[in-house]
């Protein structure tokens, strides 16, 4: 399993969903603990998070979260960018507003592609398709990394967090990779990071919808997020939690140690007094402080305790000069199959369906897309097709169908030999071409409105 990689970047990545989330730590969706789940996560094409229930328990109360989405300005968007906007927009309909951030500054260092082009190709081929399938521009975002000072200083500040060593760990960066590359994900931190800032929309979750490659991002982010906070929470020796200062350079003096080592009592107190002070508020009458070692014990606290203690530290620890930031959530959905059997790719047209193409470019993709139908009408009558291996199956299932029970009849005639591989690209192309013209007609909807989604 060693050799079981992801890369942001694009190379052929695994698809073994489940030694990712074995060897990277993801958690597996768990749909009971979901109201209403979309489409993708109930096809389990939305298969596995870090600590989405943050976000969804803040909807739950109808306290306000975010989500953070991107986009590479680097060529023309296809279906397979259409999940994260359909989980983005999920998320919107339960409470959440959404940043999209434009990576030019990343297209520059990893693409060569300009400024200038990268915010034409932002507007005109993703921001426009962003509107048409349905993100609300009231509740909606969208910036250029490089007009952000922000996000750039905010990764700057965090770089002093990690090192070559961690980045070539997480990234495979080498002594050839030029370090405009190693600088970009460093910038995506601040992207993830920066809608917690009191400047845009203050602390609260930020839950980032991603494809599973770019789970590097947010493992970096995360690690750097552990390492800036204040105050630490684990369970104690015995029971409950145990809330511990976490003595950093920049807040050694405030929490009362000199540069000898010497410690403060006074101020140490004051701390501690403070960390006493919201626990009880947030209704732990028994706590147990411990100053000297700058801790305290809450034995009746449990794990679900655990996300309401340390929204208040955050707040706690923004209130002393500290940056108060929170570990984002996380989301994962699998990869679309290309349309030639292979991974589906913006480089490789004959891949993928683009949102622009026209209705006969898609329906001669369709046609051409690799099948799970046997060789011959008998044989497929007597064996079945296999809709693992069935492009245009796959696209009813990721895109075109939104009828679960609908899409199981299909799945069920197709492996019983009663629907042919013609007969299934067919359906396909009718509801891949009704999916494309609503979108398209949205689209002109939406043609001199797009300035209604930008910061």
């Amino acid at each position: 399993m060693a050799d079981i990689g992801i890369d942001p970047w694009g190379s052929d990545d695994s698809t073994d969903y489940d030694a990712l989330s074995e060897r990277f730590g993801l958690e597996r969706m768990d749909l009971s603990a979901i109201k209403n789940p979309s489409m993708l996560q109930r096809r389990d094409l939305v298969f596995a998070h870090r600590d989405l229930n943050v976000p969804l328990s803040a909807a739950e109360r109808g306290d306000p979260f975010g989500v953070l989405t991107g986009l590479m300005p680097s060529g023309k968007m296809h279906l397979g960018h259409t999940m994260v906007i359909e989980q983005a927009k999920w998320f919107q309909e339960i409470g959440a507003d959404v940043t999209v951030a434009v990576a030019d500054l990343e297209s520059v260092a990893t693409r060569g592609m300009s400024l200038e082009q990268g915010r034409k190709v932002a507007l005109e081929e993703y921001v426009s398709n962003y509107a048409a399938m349905g993100l609300d521009p009231d509740k909606t975002s969208v910036y250029f990394q490089s007009s952000r000072p922000e996000v750039q200083r905010l990764a700057f500040v965090l770089g002093r967090r990690t090192n070559l060593s961690e980045l070539g760990s997480i990234y495979g960066f080498g002594g050839n990779t030029n370090l405009a590359h190693v600088q970009a994900p460093l910038v995506q931190v601040g992207d993830i990071l920066h809608p917690m800032l009191d400047d845009f929309g203050g602390l609260r979750p930020i839950v980032v919808p991603v494809g599973v490659d770019q789970d590097p991002h947010i493992r970096l982010t995360r690690d750097i997020v552990s390492k800036t906070q204040w105050f630490n929470i684990r369970h104690a020796k015995t029971s409950g939690l145990l809330v511990s200062l976490s003595v950093q350079e920049d807040n050694k003096a405030v929490f009362g140690m000199s540069e000898s080592g010497r410690i403060d009592k006074s101020k140490r107190k004051e701390v501690i007094s403070s960390v006493v002070e919201i626990l009880v508020d947030l209704g732990f009458a028994d706590v147990t402080p411990n100053p000297s070692h700058g801790t305290v014990t809450i034995p009746a606290a449990t794990r679900s305790d655990e996300q309401a203690i340390r929204n208040r530290l955050l707040q706690l620890e923004r209130s002393m000069g500290g940056l108060g930031l929170m570990a984002p959530a996380s989301s994962y959905h699998r990869f679309a199959m290309g349309l030639t059997g292979g991974k589906m790719s913006s480089s490789k047209p004959e891949t993928t369906i683009f949102l622009n193409d026209s209705i006969e470019s898609m329906k001669k993709k369709i046609r051409k897309a690799h099948s799970g139908g046997q060789p011959t009408v008998e044989e497929h009558r007597r064996l079945g097709g296999n809709t693992d291996r069935d492009v245009a199956y796959q696209y009813l299932r990721f895109f075109f169908e939104p009828d679960d029970s609908e899409l199981e009849r299909i799945a069920s005639q197709y492996a019983s030999g009663s629907i042919l591989a013609g007969e299934m690209k067919q359906m396909c192309i009718e509801r891949a071409e009704e999916w494309l013209s609503e979108l398209s007609e949205k689209r002109s909807q939406w043609s001199d409105r797009l300035e209604e989604f930008l910061s």
